[in-house]
């Protein structure tokens, strides 16, 4: 179950709460300052997570919204802009902090159904280099997005594409192991043509906070300037730190287990008539419900201490606590609704 009062919560895979295998590495951490750099933890997970996907250098910080905003600030100055997709949680979902606290110009453009934004849209929107434009540095993407997964050979286009045209590259990987996993490829493989990654170990990976992100070593020794002034410098992190370690070292492979139960949930749903359910590829999908369903829906999914956010567009996701006995009884549990449901 999905907390210790035995409710299902499928609002988002944030909820998870830490194993006893997880919170005894946390209780056992060796602990230091890591405003001093000289946190044992701390030095370790950025360490691993830096070789694990490639890069020179790693940074811990207590959020993926804070290590997004910190590449953003480091790759672009003041009235630079970024290009990103308009469903993007850098753009969307991160309260505009790259324009109010970096002075960077956001250039959303459009996703196609597959999360993608088209190479010829990307290249239309680089701007000249001409005092009336904000000058174009970087290319921010995101995968998986909404659950999609970037195809491998659109990465690499896009991602080359940016760096001929002189931009740097920065991934929002904060479910990049759901990607890896999905597409079967390594860790490394699924980062290629990134310069920049953040990785979010709290959301699939079951840590309880925190995020790390990975780069060229100059790169995450400027970030970590900006990570001190967003107020992200931590002292004994390494309390958090070694959760983020057990996260990476004993939860990604199980990663396939969520999508399985993602994947199953959905084939459930979809056997109701009254719900227009998506396919997922990872362990979050979407389904339209019938606007008058949803108070009444959300009354009885309470009832049966099940969480999920409803609405007439509404996102379900699965995660490490939630099992194949929660998904079936879920499904009973929609069924039983929509049975009795007149629209």
């Amino acid at each position: 179950m999905s907390d210790k009062n035995n409710w299902i919560d499928l609002r988002s895979d944030t909820v998870t709460q830490p194993s006893e295998a997880m919170l005894a590495a946390m209780a056992q951490a060796e602990v230091g300052d890591d405003v001093y750099g000289d946190d044992p933890a701390v030095n370790r997970l950025q360490e691993y997570a830096a070789d694990l996907f490639g890069f020179e250098a790693g940074m811990f910080a207590p959020s993926g919204t804070q290590t997004n905003l910190i590449a953003l600030m480091t790759h672009c100055g003041r009235g630079d802009e970024y290009l990103v997709g308009q469903e993007a949680h850098t753009y969307k979902y991160e309260g505009g902090g790259a324009a109010v606290l970096g002075s960077i110009q956001p250039q959303p453009i459009a996703n196609q159904p597959d999360g993608s934004i088209l190479l010829s849209d990307i290249e239309a929107y680089i701007k000249p280099d001409d005092i009336h434009f904000a000058r174009t540095r970087l290319l921010a993407l995101e995968n998986t997005i909404g659950g999609r997964v970037l195809p491998r050979d659109y990465v690499a286009a896009a991602t080359r594409l940016a760096h001929d045209k002189g931009l740097g590259t920065h991934l929002d990987g904060a479910r990049i192991c759901n990607a890896a996993v999905e597409q079967a490829i390594s860790l490394r493989a699924v980062v290629a043509g990134f310069d920049t990654v953040s990785v979010c170990l709290s959301k699939g990976l079951g840590a309880p906070v925190g995020s790390v992100l990975l780069g060229p070593k100059a790169f995450i020794e400027q970030g970590k300037r900006w990570r001190k002034m967003l107020g992200g410098g931590m002292r004994q992190a390494g309390v958090i730190a070694a959760a983020g370690q057990f996260a990476l070292e004993h939860n990604v492979q199980r990663l396939a287990e969520d999508h399985d139960n993602a994947a199953a949930l959905a084939r459930g749903l979809s056997e109701i008539e009254a719900l227009k359910v998506g396919s997922p590829q990872t362990n979050i999908f979407w389904m339209d419900v019938p606007a008058s369903a949803c108070d009444p829906l959300r009354q009885a999914l309470a009832r049966e201490r099940v969480r999920a956010t409803v609405g007439p567009r509404m996102r379900l996701v699965t995660h490490l606590d939630v099992s194949s006995a929660d998904v079936a009884r879920t499904i009973d549990v929609f069924k039983a609704f929509f049975a009795g449901w007149q629209a």
